[in-house]
């Protein structure tokens, strides 16, 4: 457990930044906190941490040149890098805040209560335990529906599909959309899915085997091909067939 909490605050506005120190002040009677240092970009705040270390990082989302959402995902590559605390006026940057693995998502301003709260978190983690949350892959997936943010578990995800500009998050209760890119996905849990197509992969719990696909697709032109069974689902995928081999392999054909 970390005893005293060192902080970076990094906000682009020096107000901001100021608040921040206020109500930090203000926190100090219920947890000891010491704020090492600031920085008004994120690329400040990498030539501050390979210098220096911090517990957390109170972190600003809308900055020039670098966001803090591409800041922690170069965190995430540091050898002992801080949680992350997104500090910000803005509500819709809450779902990339879960693909970052943060620890918190406050808004502007931020009450010394929700603080005391969000910085709670860290001091239930070992330093170990934090480097481990910012390399892990998410156990959820965020998505936007109806205005407010949608946490779907991976474990739930039958398969990932690209089309057009979105990609099709299939449960085997519900369809949802996500504007991430299924490469980085699939970068993401390469483990748990396996692609079957150009622009599907699938979880390999839900592949119930496979069978011949008489809809013929532009990867089985001329002739019948092959589509994934799913546990779960009456609906069949076509597989290409550059990929039918690891499908035959997973299935036990």
């Amino acid at each position: 457990m970390i005893e005293s909490i060192r902080i970076l605050i990094v906000d682009d506005e020096a107000p901001a930044r100021i608040r921040l120190r206020e109500v930090l002040a203000d926190c100090a009677g219920e947890l000891p906190v010491m704020v090492m240092g600031e920085a008004s970009s994120g690329r400040a705040a990498l030539d501050w941490l390979a210098q220096n270390q911090a517990d957390v990082i109170l972190l600003d989302i809308r900055m020039p040149e670098m966001d803090g959402i591409e800041l922690a995902r170069h965190m995430q590559k540091l050898k002992n890098p801080p949680a992350v605390i997104f500090c910000t006026a803005y509500d819709q940057h809450a779902i990339e805040a879960f693909e970052v693995n943060a620890i918190d998502y406050l808004l502007k301003p931020v009450r010394r209560e929700r603080l005391v709260m969000a910085l709670q978190k860290v001091r239930m983690y070992s330093q170990a335990q934090i480097q481990a949350l910012s390399h892990q892959s998410r156990t959820q997936l965020g998505v936007s529906v109806g205005g407010k943010v949608l946490l779907i578990p991976v474990a739930d995800i039958v398969y990932m599909r690209a089309e057009q500009k979105y990609v099709t998050i299939r449960t085997l209760a519900h369809e949802y959309l996500t504007e991430e890119s299924l490469v980085a996905l699939e970068q993401e849990f390469g483990e748990r899915f396996v692609r079957i197509h150009r622009n599907c992969i699938v979880a390999k719990d839900f592949i119930a085997g496979y069978e011949k696909h008489h809809h013929a697709g532009e990867d089985e032109a001329g002739g019948s091909g092959w589509a994934v069974m799913l546990r779960g689902l009456e609906e069949r995928l076509p597989i290409s067939r550059r990929h039918r081999h690891i499908i035959k392999e997973i299935a036990g054909g």
